[in-house]
This record gives structure tokens, sequence and C-alpha cells, in this order.
């Protein structure tokens, strides 16, 4: 009995230690106030936001200009001498377009050829010939479109086997133009 006796004596001792310790001052140290809230910031200065036109592009003398695109707007003129200019308002559009991208092309698009309109839809679904097109009620060279690309400026059209059918231009946004293999009209519009 000893044994135990002498075990029971030497629990209590160590949970008297164990709660004395739990009592001690050096836990009483946390804040329970919450902290004060930090200082305000200054406001930044702050100017005027106004809009309006931006002054045209400043052309570069004649003599030193090399590749200076025509500001949009301004006649583009090809020629020798001012006697046989010739205006190319193809060439300026194109110049002027916003670039093309996959991504704007994405989605359902009304098609005029022909004479008739129909509905095409075109998705980022790689396929022969680039990307899937699919097109619902097309006649003519459009009703073979099966696949889509862009190649610079250009919306390429293609059938299954990945053969051009059409090649198409921005002219505005939301709208390309362009003709097909066959030689028709073709615009793409939303």
């Amino acid at each position: 009995m000893q044994k135990s006796a002498l075990a029971t004596v030497a629990c209590v001792i160590a949970a008297g230690v164990f709660v004395s310790g739990c009592t001690s001052s050096r836990f009483n140290t946390f804040n329970t106030r919450p902290a004060p809230a930090p200082a305000p910031i200054a406001a930044a200065p702050s100017g005027t936001v106004t809009s309006g036109q931006l002054p045209p592009p400043v052309q570069p003398d004649a003599a030193t200009q090399t590749d200076f695109p025509t500001p949009p707007g301004e006649d583009a003129t090809v020629g020798v001498d001012d006697s046989s200019t010739v205006q190319d308002s193809s060439v300026q559009q194109v110049a002027t377009a916003a670039p093309v991208t996959r991504e704007s092309l994405v989605g359902a698009w009304k098609v005029t050829t022909g004479g008739s309109s129909c509905q095409m839809f075109m998705a980022l679904t790689k396929w022969t010939g680039g990307f899937r097109a699919a097109s619902r009620g097309c006649p003519g060279d459009a009703a073979s479109v099966a696949a889509w690309d862009v190649q610079g400026q250009q919306v390429v059209l293609s059938d299954s086997s990945g053969n051009k059918v059409a090649t198409l231009f921005a002219s505005g946004n939301g709208q390309f133009n362009g003709q097909t293999t066959g030689g028709s009209a073709i615009s793409l519009s939303r």
C-alpha cells in the first residue's frame, strides 16, 4: 500500500505544480482590450479628369517621310506627281482597321452571300483548316464552310477538307466583307 500512497502523493504534487503554473502572472500579459484603430491615411492629391479629341497626328516633312500612314479620315493617295494621284480607300481601310483576333470572332454571325442571308457560329475548337465553324441555311459556297482562321488582317473560311472557301477583311465594328473562291461577295456581321 505504500507504493500506491506514494503514487497518489506524487500525482497530487504534479497536479499542484501544473495548476500553479496556470495561475502564474506570466500568463496574464495578454491584452484583452481591442487594439486601437490605425490613424486614417491622408487623401492622395487628385486632379481633374477631362475628355476630348486628341489633335490629329502631325505629318512629317515629305523629304524625311518613309512609310508614315495616312491619318484616318484623310484621303490616301498614291502617285508620282499631283496629276496622277489615285485614291486607294481599300488599302486605307485595311491599314486603319483594328487588329483581327480569334477571340473577337467567336460566336454567332449573320452571313450574307448570293442575295441571301444565313447564320454561322464560330468556335475555338481546333479543326481542319483552323477552328470549327458551323453554318445553318447558307447558300452556295457558304454552305460548305466548316472551319475558319485569322491570317494577318484576313478572316479565312474553309471547307471540311481545309480548302479555302472565302477571304474577308474587317470593314467596321462587327463587320467583315470579302469574296468567296467562286467569286461571290460575302459578308459577316453581328
